[in-house]
């Protein structure tokens, strides 16, 4: 299982990287591009529609290949998207988000159906919380290294050094491909039909059904803070390179924190209402974000960041378990890709509505509050008792 944990872990954290750079260095992107900041949510917004058919489509493949080889392919898209954004400039950002992206996407369906095959069952919220520890971690190198880095190699060189980052990380997982890909179906038909299977495989089953639509809130949300925050705090008067330590100093928070609630997900309090009382942390925090003004102290907004960043951006591990566990044996890519394909869709929706709100408002606030209602909704549904017994497959 630790070799399946850990090569989980490099792939997401490289791919992170390169997920989060384009945010990271928004605002020297939309200066040389004559861009308006709401740009950031448009980019983002396409980045989760081709990850929302990517993610469909993903359970298939994964099988036919297997989830390390399709991990493979996951790294180098993410490397080549960076490099067509830096060739082609508005144009390639969109090439990129579609692209790149879309395929991208295969890495966390990918990392569950092999997890699902190797982590003990009583641990697996836990082991899935400590491999999705990579995606902060690869946030917060993003954060910390881009804005320095663009200083001297300005906003294309340092995505061009995450895009050869990205090749080798694949290129070192090859060896494990013969080993860990050993329930590969080369045979395995790739069918349009996947789309909708995939949906409806998670639609049907109760409890699957409120994992969506918590992936859809949580999802959202996280998008939102990870596209405008480090612009949200130039707005206040930052500089980029103190916006970005910022902003890695906050994302560090979410790498404890969902090994914290994998942990306590596994041995004490049920899944469920542990993502229940998540929805409400996130809620409140996003909330109380966007009151930040100039007037607020680096503590103060260090201080509920932090929480946004312990609810937001913790709870990928805990969700995923509890998605490969109800999954049918087999089938546990294809169910998270189920899964997260309504949180893909929350990705679409939330940094579309937060740029319009933007436009329509002049400012940041309205869109953080809205950006709440989802969570909250989320929180009480989680809250009610089930009305069927947790599926068990194994």
């Amino acid at each position: 299982m630790m070799i399946a944990v850990l090569a989980m872990f490099s792939q997401q954290t490289c791919g992170s990287v390169g997920r989060v750079l384009p945010a990271v260095l928004a605002p020297l992107i939309i200066l040389e591009l004559n861009a308006d900041p709401s740009w950031v949510g448009v980019y983002y917004g396409l980045t989760a529609v081709a990850a929302l058919i990517g993610q469909l489509g993903s359970g298939g493949f994964i099988i036919r290949h297997g989830a390390i080889r399709m991990s493979q392919i996951a790294l180098l898209s993410v490397g080549g998207g960076m490099g067509i954004a830096v060739i082609g400039g508005a144009a390639g950002f969109v090439l990129s988000a579609l692209v790149g992206n879309g395929v991208a996407a295969v890495a966390t369906p990918a990392s569950s159906q092999l997890l699902g095959r190797w982590a003990v069952r009583p641990y697996a919220p836990f082991a899935f919380s400590i491999t999705q520890t990579a995606i902060p971690a690869g946030i917060l190198l993003g954060g910390w290294l881009g804005p320095t880095l663009a200083q001297s190699l300005g906003w294309r060189g340092t995505m061009l050094v995450s895009a050869w980052a990205c090749g080798f990380f694949a290129l070192l997982l090859q060896p494990l491909h013969r080993r860990l890909d050993t329930e590969a179906v080369p045979t395995h038909p790739i069918r349009l039909a996947d789309f909708v299977t995939t949906v409806t495989g998670v639609l049907r089953v109760d409890d699957l059904r409120a994992l969506s639509f918590a992936c859809f809130a949580f999802n959202g949300l996280q998008a939102v803070f990870i596209a405008y925050f480090v612009t949200y705090l130039t707005a206040l008067g930052y500089d980029l390179v103190s916006a970005g330590a910022l902003f890695s100093t906050v994302i560090a928070i979410a790498i404890p924190c969902r090994i914290l609630w994998g942990w306590v997900g596994s041995f004490y309090v049920a899944p469920r209402h542990v993502m229940s009382w998540l929805a409400f942390g996130m809620a409140g925090s996003v909330v109380l974000t966007g009151a930040f003004s100039e007037a607020w102290s680096v503590l103060a907004i260090g201080v509920v960041a932090g929480i946004l960043s312990a609810t937001a951006m913790s709870w990928h591990g805990i969700l995923l378990s509890e998605s490969a566990r109800l999954a049918p044996i087999g089938r546990a890519g294809a169910i998270t890709g189920g899964v997260l394909s309504f949180g893909q869709m929350g990705a679409i929706l939330c940094p579309s509505v937060f740029s319009l709100m933007l436009r329509l408002t002049g400012g940041y606030s309205a869109g953080w509050v809205i950006c709440a209602v989802p969570a909250v909704l989320v929180g009480m549904n989680l809250l009610r008792p089930r009305r069927t017994a947790p599926r068990r497959t194994k």
